[in-house]
C-alpha cells in the first residue's frame, strides 16, 4: 500500500530518480556541493602535495641543508637547557638573577606578545611541516574493515580503588 501510495505521488523510480536530481542541480545554484567541494580541495592538495614530493624527491642536502637542520634542531634543546639554567643561576648568584628578573618585569605587554607569537609561529610552523610529512597516509580501500576493541577483556585490577572501596564497605 505504502509502495503504491509513492508510485502515486511520485512516479515510478525512474521518475523520482529524475525529480530528485532535479531538486539536487536546482539547489546546487543557490548552494554549492560542499561535499563534492571538499573532494575537489582534497584532490588538489594530493596534487600539490605528489608534485612536491616529485620536486624534492632526488634531491642531495649537501653541508648549507645539514647546517640548516642543524639549527632548526636548537632551540627547543637551548630553551629547555636554558630553563634549568635559570635555576643554577638563581642559586649561584641571588642578586644578579633578582637584577634581570626586574629588567624583564619592566619589558612593555606587547613586545610579550610579539615574542610569544613568534615563538608559536616557530613551533606551530615546525609541527605543522612534521604533520604534513610524517602523518599522511593513504585513504582505507574499501575492503578494509576496521577490528572492533575486543570488549571481553577484564580491566586491569587496581588495588586503591578496591582498597576504596572495602573502606567504604562495598
Amino acid at each position: 500500500m505504502i509502495r503504491s501510495l509513492f508510485g502515486w505521488v511520485f512516479g515510478s523510480a525512474r521518475e523520482a530518480r529524475a525529480l530528485g536530481q532535479t531538486v539536487t542541480s536546482v539547489a546546487e545554484v543557490f548552494r554549492p556541493n560542499a561535499t563534492r567541494a571538499l573532494e575537489l580541495g582534497h584532490d588538489a592538495y594530493k596534487a600539490a602535495h605528489a608534485s612536491h614530493t616529485a620536486e624534492f624527491q632526488y634531491g642531495r642536502g649537501g653541508w648549507f641543508d645539514s647546517a640548516v637542520n642543524g639549527l632548526n634542531r636548537l632551540p627547543r634543546p637551548l630553551l629547555a637547557l636554558g630553563t634549568l639554567g635559570l635555576f643554577v643561576f638563581a642559586m649561584a648568584d641571588p642578586d644578579g638573577f633578582a637584577l634581570r628578573m626586574h629588567a624583564l618585569a619592566v619589558v612593555p605587554e606587547p613586545l610579550w606578545w610579539l615574542l610569544g607569537a613568534v615563538v608559536a609561529f616557530y613551533f606551530g610552523a615546525r609541527e605543522a611541516h612534521h604533520l604534513r610529512v610524517t602523518k599522511i597516509l593513504p585513504a582505507p580501500s574499501a575492503t578494509q574493515t576496521p577490528t572492533p576493541p575486543d570488549v571481553t577483556a577484564a580491566p586491569a585490577a587496581n588495588p586503591a580503588l578496591a582498597e576504596w572501596q572495602q573502606a567504604k564497605g562495598e
